[in-house]
């Protein structure tokens, strides 16, 4: 299966028809396979197993657009949700404080919310059986602080078979997490990171390096590391930190895998 972001030479021609199409293909496969940048595709298990964690992401999205709903909705008449409310409780601290004139609007929405929580929560303990009973890998992956379940899981789905990568620093690539190039003589401009990849494993390693860099983030080579890119300063040094401790997290999280050492939180040190 060819990658169709890398073969321009059949997606942006100007006549295109399904036989000429099939000849280009032909002409490129027979010069070379890998000017089809070859697609590699998950089995069937991986892929249901996979479904059921982007079912858990998109409950979650949902909770927080009603959330947000609730919370704009009361703001706009003057009032305010109570502080220090975390989302699976929300519905439930949040309906005394809704006025008699709102209960009306905001009843099936709270009620809807209280579902969607319990309905997360269940998905949560099934996603830790699954990732214990049907993949134990991911308990090396947890070793580093900030790395739960949900991206452990996410990462090993995604990955699949961590032989295919020939170095441990392109899964940073695969994942979309390194600045796209556009050389060309003396000019090599600087890019945005290229975004290419799984969007939902993207957001979770982004999110992880986030804990790491945070205040409870505890001591360890990859903070000190991404310590050291925001000490350069600049108007964008947090997220351009951020960004590239997520791309180490994926380098270690692949060797990790492969090697089943210990993860050292000094190694850097040492």
């Amino acid at each position: 299966m060819a990658n169709a972001r890398k073969v321009k030479a059949v997606t942006a021609a100007t006549r295109k028809s399904d036989a000429v199409d099939a000849e280009t293909l032909a002409r490129l496969g027979r010069a070379d396979p890998a000017l089809l940048a070859p697609v590699t595709h998950r089995g069937v298990d991986a892929q249901v197993d996979l479904a059921q964690l982007r079912s858990r992401d998109a409950l979650v999205h949902c909770r927080t657009l009603l959330i947000n709903h609730v919370r704009g909705t009361l703001k706009s008449l003057g009032h305010r949700a109570p502080t220090g409310l975390t989302s699976h409780t929300f519905a439930i601290k949040v309906a005394p404080a809704v006025p008699r004139g709102l209960q009306t609007a905001l009843a099936g929405v709270l009620a809807i919310l209280e579902q969607l929580s319990a309905q997360i929560r269940a998905s949560d303990k099934a996603l830790e059986v699954q990732a214990r009973t049907r993949y134990p890998e991911t308990e090396a992956l947890r070793q580093i602080t900030g790395v739960g379940v949900l991206t452990a899981l996410g990462f090993v789905l995604t990955v699949e078979d961590p032989a295919r990568f020939a170095t441990s620093r392109s899964v940073g690539a695969y994942f979309g997490l390194v600045p796209g190039r556009r050389r060309s003589g003396a000019r090599d401009p600087q890019q945005r990171i290229t975004k290419t990849g799984d969007r939902m494993v993207r957001r979770l390693l982004v999110n992880a390096a986030h804990y790491i860099l945070g205040p409870f983030g505890p001591p360890c080579d990859l903070r000190r590391w991404g310590e050291r890119l925001l000490s350069r300063g600049g108007a964008h040094a947090k997220k351009r930190a951020v960004v590239a401790v997520a791309r180490k997290l994926a380098t270690a999280l692949h060797r990790l895998w492969v090697s089943g050492a210990a993860y050292d939180p000094a190694r850097a040190v040492a």
